[in-house]
Order: C-alpha cells, then sequence, then structure tokens
C-alpha cells in the first residue's frame, strides 16, 4: 500500500467519479483506475460498488476513507510541524467564520505586524455549526470564529468578543422613542428570527426564556442581511447586536434585563497540531479585543 494510492482514493471517494477525480488530479484515468483497483487487491475487498459507469462507496470504502483521512491528516501536521521547526516556509493560518465583518479588521492588523503570514479563509453558512466541527476534526482549518459553542470535548474555544445585543424596531414603531426597555415589554412584539436550528436562535431563546416571554415569532430567515431588511421594512422586531452603522429605517433599542450578550470565540482542535502562526493569531486577538490587557 503506497502513500499515493491513499491520496488517489480520497480524492475519487469524495467525487465518486473517476473522471472529475482524474481531472483534479491531473493523471489519465485509466491510469488512476488502475491505482485504485490496485489498492482494492491490496486490503482485499471492493472499496467502491461499480454500476455501468458509475461508482460509488460501499460501507468497506466508507471505513477505510475514515482511516485514511486520520493518516493523510496525522502526515500533513507532521509536514506543517517540521516546516514550523525549519522556518523555512511562510506561515498560513486556516480559518472557517460564518461573517467576515468581525474579524476582517483583525486580520488587516495581524498582517501588518506579520506581512509573511497569509490567511486562507472558508466562510461556512451561521446555521453550519457541523460543518466546522468536521472541518476541525479532519484537520482541514487550523482555527474557527463562532458565535455559539461547537459542544465538542476535542474542542478547545477562547471567547475573544462579547457584544451586546439589541433590539432593533422600525422608526415607525411604536418603541421607537425609546433609547432602552425591559425585554418583558417586547411580549406582545412580531419577531424577525432566524430558522429554529441556527444558532442565533438557540441563543435569542435563552434571551427570552429568561424574561419570561414567549415570542409571536412572524417570519425566520437564514442570514442576517434578510433579517435586519425586514426590520427596516416594518414587518417586526428582532434582536441583532449592536453596531455602529447608522441606518434611518431602524432604532436599535438597549436593553435593561435580562442582560442579553453575544460571545464570541475561536475554535480549535485540541487533538492536532496547532501551528505557529495561529498560535500567533489567538495571542494577537486577546489584545486586539481588548487593549486593556495589554
Amino acid at each position: 500500500m503506497e502513500l499515493l494510492q491513499l491520496q488517489y482514493f480520497s480524492t475519487v471517494a469524495r467525487h465518486e467519479h473517476m473522471t472529475r477525480a482524474a481531472e483534479e488530479l491531473r493523471i489519465a484515468q485509466p491510469a488512476l483506475s488502475k491505482t485504485i483497483s490496485r489498492l482494492e487487491e491490496d486490503v482485499g475487498v471492493p472499496l467502491f460498488d461499480r454500476q455501468n459507469r458509475q461508482i460509488r462507496l460501499n460501507r468497506y470504502g466508507r471505513a477505510f476513507l475514515l482511516q485514511v483521512e486520520i493518516a493523510l491528516g496525522a502526515l500533513e501536521e507532521g509536514r506543517r510541524e517540521l516546516v514550523d521547526m525549519l522556518d523555512t516556509e511562510q506561515g498560513t493560518i486556516r480559518l472557517a467564520t460564518p461573517t467576515l465583518s468581525r474579524l476582517s479588521s483583525s486580520i488587516s492588523e495581524f498582517r501588518k505586524v506579520n506581512p509573511e503570514i497569509l490567511f486562507r479563509v472558508v466562510q461556512i453558512p451561521p446555521a453550519a455549526s457541523n460543518d466546522m466541527i468536521s472541518l476541525l476534526e479532519r484537520g482541514d482549518v487550523d482555527l474557527c470564529f463562532i458565535a455559539a459553542s461547537l459542544n465538542q470535548s476535542w474542542i478547545r474555544e477562547q471567547i475573544v468578543l462579547k457584544a451586546e445585543v439589541n433590539l432593533a424596531v422600525p422608526t415607525t414603531h411604536r418603541l421607537a422613542a425609546r433609547d432602552s426597555i425591559s425585554l418583558a415589554e417586547a411580549a406582545n412584539e412580531a419577531f424577525i428570527e432566524y430558522h429554529t436550528e441556527h444558532p442565533f436562535r438557540h441563543i435569542n431563546n435563552a434571551y427570552c426564556d429568561a424574561a419570561g416571554i414567549t415570542r409571536n415569532v412572524i417570519c425566520e430567515v437564514d442570514e442576517p442581511s434578510a433579517l435586519w431588511s425586514l426590520v427596516q421594512a416594518g414587518l417586526g422586531v428582532a434582536f441583532v447586536p449592536r453596531n455602529t452603522n447608522d441606518d434611518p429605517n431602524v432604532k436599535l433599542l438597549s436593553i435593561k434585563s435580562p442582560c442579553c450578550e453575544r460571545e464570541f470565540s475561536i475554535a480549535w482542535n485540541e487533538k492536532r497540531y496547532l501551528p505557529r502562526a495561529a498560535k500567533q493569531y489567538l495571542e494577537f486577538l486577546g489584545s486586539y479585543f481588548h487593549p486593556e490587557s495589554k
């Protein structure tokens, strides 16, 4: 069994299509097919079910793929650790985040001090927390920027930022003349909310439970921009983090009680090697968002 066979198998398993895998690997399809066949001979079982020109991972292939990904990930971690030790290559930070707006300025300032360090950023839908868990588990990213805990024992989470959450109301709303309210006062309002599986929805539910109210949710969305636009249009009210963007159609009300905050954290896999560049960025974030702690 050779390393090249495992790398080719991983690519074919991802595509479940020989032609597309061959194109990505930049080799001839017959050569790729022969390599996969030799691997199957080595392990003693077929890894794919073949029907006409279609291939699908079978149960043996799925089980083998899990171990192959672990092996390839361990080898890549070893390579990156050696690079760190030799200090002969630019550092690269692989980062997944649902939002760039809260991180872009920190990345810019970090690179002013460390111009040799590059970022490779993957944007993940806010509700797709399982995707982040998978990326960290496979070692595809070094760090994840999260607004809700991933709740895994092997994932370390470090809070880097706390944001006050306000109630956004249209400027035509009866409460728009106020600067602050108790959340209980909004018990009968029409709320714009995220879908039930969205992490922000769970956080918002906790605010309402603490206030002892049940919301009248009239619309559910996936993205913050959609939520904001519906408040602008006067359809209802919504929980939003405080920002400095002035909008003539929306008024932000401070919530006096209960305490409403969102905690943003950086998460990483404690079982995997964390490159030196990623550790530098972690340290930088602490001083960037909390300059008083310098």
